[in-house]
């Protein structure tokens, strides 16, 4: 029988080669409609500005022949010169204006704060109790855990706060960056701890993308005997997974060098108006968060089969039960419930169950946060919800296996909802996070109230509504220094 020949009857050349070029003809058709698509997209979105291409020299890498704090401060002040001549110096006046923190004596400039909190920074004191290593999240500076630093510090700790790689500048730093680097640099720190506080016991706080860095440093330290293994890990926001569509983001900017359309490079292209943290996020530095949660899983993995493994230090963590910025289940079902037997805590904050009962609060994230309540029981950890769900004063209770082990003297502010990944490691006497009343040096970022069309704005209304501060910062505080043996 013909090869064209079937049950329907024979199939003519002819048709074979309509059906073939009507087929190139809807591909071709297709890939214009989708290539048209693409451009028209990315006409829509913002301009990238010099702070978007702009590449600095004198960044770290694991590659640097730097090896020592003093060297890494060193190479850090050659950066930050190189900011000054390579920026500052060179915007274009276009890109000048009153919020921007790439402008001179704006109000956003960090030069107006009495430190550039962008930069590593040491508190030493006399004869130290112990040493503490604070960690940054992506995006972020040293100044999200200041607060932090200074009180330690005033409690007798030796603090390092560091300066990640690709941060603290201008956010194309953070389009080249790998995890591996900052790493490095963690390293750094940890042998300066050592040699400022000797045998005495260091710890490491890390918030967001810091936390997983530290976890990373940890099971690479108990299988090290050169490296120094934390007494104790303290996170706030942990990044223990993030959104599953991660793996595919990084395609994202792959296309865009492909096709030569560097805006692609970007999740968010952003007016820079936070004097310590970028709003500009890159696609880059989202992979380096998903390759290094998978990395830390994987660690995970070979710590449960090793026979032999070491004590793994005690964990302390803060985090609001909703946060859009890296998944809460993660930290309990992929971090907690991983850990060997031990003094661990976990630490959850509630909505405000005053706005869920007047049913302001949607379905499906009332059903997300009974799950996560759901996980966490059975479960080998100290597990607090703070919460003022049934609380007919409306004050706070610590709740555990179910029952109220202590009320707190916290409320929830009035049109205050949630907290956010943002705001649990701010002080709400922050000058830049903190609430309206708060004396600031620049720009006071803790109360946006701007009214109007939501279309005229630059800034998306989720960067006004998310909130800045922690109100219950004060509890926090007083459960670090808890666990850290200082009360």
């Amino acid at each position: 029988m013909n090869i064209f020949e079937s049950r329907w009857g024979k199939v003519s050349w002819w048709s074979i080669r309509k059906a073939t070029y009507l087929a190139v003809i809807s591909l071709i058709g297709i890939i214009i409609v989708g290539l048209t698509a693409v451009m028209l997209y990315v006409k829509s979105l913002p301009e990238l500005s010099t702070w978007h291409t702009v590449q600095l020299k004198h960044e770290f890498s694991r590659d640097s022949d730097v090896h020592t704090f003093e060297a890494y401060l060193k190479l850090e002040d050659e950066l930050f010169k190189e900011l000054d001549a390579e920026v500052y110096s060179k915007i274009f006046p276009e890109e000048k204006n009153k919020v921007n923190r790439y402008t001179r004596n704006s109000y956003a400039d960090p030069k107006r704060w009495p430190k550039n909190w962008n930069r590593s920074f040491e508190l030493p004191v006399d004869n130290p109790k112990m040493g503490v290593l604070l960690l940054h999240g992506m995006s972020d500076s040293p100044y999200s855990l200041h607060t932090q630093a200074e009180i330690l510090q005033k409690n007798g700790l030796w603090v390092v706060a560091l300066r990640l790689p690709g941060h603290g500048t201008i956010p194309s730093g953070l389009t080249g960056i790998s995890w591996k680097d900052m790493a490095s640099v963690v390293n750094i720190g940890m042998q300066r701890l050592k040699e400022k506080v000797g045998e005495r016991d260091i710890h490491i706080i890390g918030y967001s993308t810091g936390a997983t860095l530290a976890l990373n440093y940890t099971f690479e330290a108990l299988k090290d005997d050169n490296r120094v293994v934390p007494k104790s890990l303290i996170f706030y926001s942990p990044a223990i997974g993030v959104s599953k569509a991660a793996p595919l983001a990084v395609w994202q900017s792959r296309i865009g060098y492909f096709l030569g359309l560097p805006k692609f490079e970007w999740n968010s292209i952003e007016p820079e108006y936070d004097p310590f943290k970028y709003n500009s996020f890159a696609v880059n530095a989202g992979d380096q968060v998903y390759r290094l949660c998978k990395k830390v899983q994987e660690q995970f993995d070979l710590y449960e089969k090793d026979e032999n493994k070491k004590l793994f230090p005690p964990i302390l963590t803060f985090q609001s039960i909703i946060d859009n910025t890296v998944s809460v289940t993660d930290t309990i079902e992929h971090l907690y419930k991983r850990l060997p037997q031990g003094d661990h805590t976990l630490v959850l904050f509630d909505i405000n169950n005053n706005f869920s009962q007047n049913l302001l609060v949607k379905k499906s994230v009332q059903e997300t946060i009974a799950m996560r309540k759901r996980y966490t029981e059975g479960s080998d950890y100290i597990f607090d919800l703070i919460s003022d769900l049934n609380a007919s004063d409306d004050r706070l209770k610590c709740i555990r296996n179910n029952k109220i082990v202590k009320t707190l003297p916290y409320v929830w502010p009035k049109q205050l909802f949630s907290l956010s990944h943002v705001a649990m490691p701010i002080s709400k006497e922050d000058p830049l996070y903190g609430e309206a009343n708060t004396k600031s040096p620049g720009v006071q970022l803790g109360h946006l109230a701007m009214y109007g069309e939501a279309s005229v704005l630059q800034i998306s209304p989720s960067a006004i509504l998310r909130q800045r501060w922690n109100p219950f910062y004060d509890y926090t505080q007083k459960r670090m220094l808890d666990f850290l043996g200082l009360e």
